[in-house]
């Protein structure tokens, strides 16, 4: 960039640089001259995201980066006018989890022409540039159909708890379950799904009508821990947890000690500190002056009685 006729400074422009590299821990800024990076949230820093936070906030410290954290707490418009805000504040980076992959399109792109990179996490998003950070879905549901698939009777009766529908994430993980079990196991009978939006209070919902209407029901399988521990809960007070095979997906604290009590088969562990860890590593590359478009899946783990002793 030209600046006009200066005299060329050796010693203040070795003083500037010591001072730079002095507040980065030896690393840039982004082109925005910022030393923050915003994660704009879906929702709260619980469950799944609180951990991803812990583990991106923990690390930024030693890059010399200030981190901030807003909730949109499930709502579109106001997770719009969050990014636009950010935005505004010129951050080194922001992250973001998306409350659905259409609307926040238009924010990305205004991100894209500030020269502000974007690192989307745990969701996709259909429109903008932007690098990503998320696990394969449909291998959580993969890994839930694999073990009932090897472990029903024949002829088992099954019902699903569903995420919100309208989200890919839950859509994917329904339809590895499907592919894993119901699809290799023609002899097992889906009895009732329903969308149950995440939610314990949904779970225990909606098993408690199913306990009622169904009088056999060999397995419980829930996108999430959070429902499914709700529906336990349910079978739980009715008595018919013995003999009833139960998965769900997060790798919860509760669903942990589910697992290790025998009131859960297991659960899928989608490795939040393994996702910071990479989202930090495209962060170090943006401090550089890149603009990353990575596209970085991180893979799931079982958790089962076998080896839940190394999760406990």
């Amino acid at each position: 960039m030209k600046t006009g006729k200066r005299r060329f400074c050796p010693v203040a422009f070795l003083l500037l640089c010591a001072v730079v590299f002095g507040l980065t821990g030896c690393s840039l800024f982004g082109a925005s001259g910022s030393n923050k990076v915003i994660f704009v949230s879906h929702t709260d820093a619980t469950a799944y995201t609180g951990l991803l936070v812990q583990g991106i906030e923990s690390r930024l410290k030693s890059q010399g980066l200030e981190f901030e954290f807003q909730n949109a707490n499930r709502d579109a418009n106001l997770q719009i006018d969050m990014m636009n805000e950010a935005i505004a504040q010129k951050p080194t980076a922001i992250i973001l989890l998306p409350v659905d992959p259409l609307t926040l399109i238009k924010p990305v792109e205004k991100a894209n022409a500030a020269g502000i990179p974007v690192i989307v996490a745990s969701r996709d998003l259909n429109g903008g540039s932007f690098a990503q950070v998320k696990s394969d879905e449909r291998q959580a549901g993969n890994l839930q159909g694999e073990y009932m698939a090897k472990h029903l009777p024949p002829n088992a009766k099954v019902v699903y708890l569903m995420g919100e529908s309208s989200q890919s994430s839950a859509v994917e993980r329904w339809e590895g379950f499907k592919e894993a079990c119901l699809d290799k196991r023609p002899d097992i009978e889906l009895v009732a799904k329903a969308d149950a939006a995440w939610s314990e209070a949904e779970g225990l919902k909606y098993m408690t009508l199913w306990l009622q209407r169904f009088p056999k029901i060999d397995a419980l399988v829930g996108a999430n821990d959070t429902m499914t521990l709700g529906a336990l809960e349910a079978v739980k007070a009715a008595g018919r947890l013995s003999g009833m095979a139960v998965s769900g997906v997060d790798a919860k604290d509760a669903a942990v000690k589910a697992v290790a009590a025998g009131q859960m088969s297991q659960t899928i562990k989608q490795d939040a500190d393994k996702a910071a860890e990479a989202i930090c590593l495209l962060l170090q590359e943006i401090v550089k002056g890149k603009i990353p478009t990575d596209n970085i899946k991180v893979p799931f783990q079982e958790i089962t009685r076998d080896n839940v002793a190394q999760f406990k």
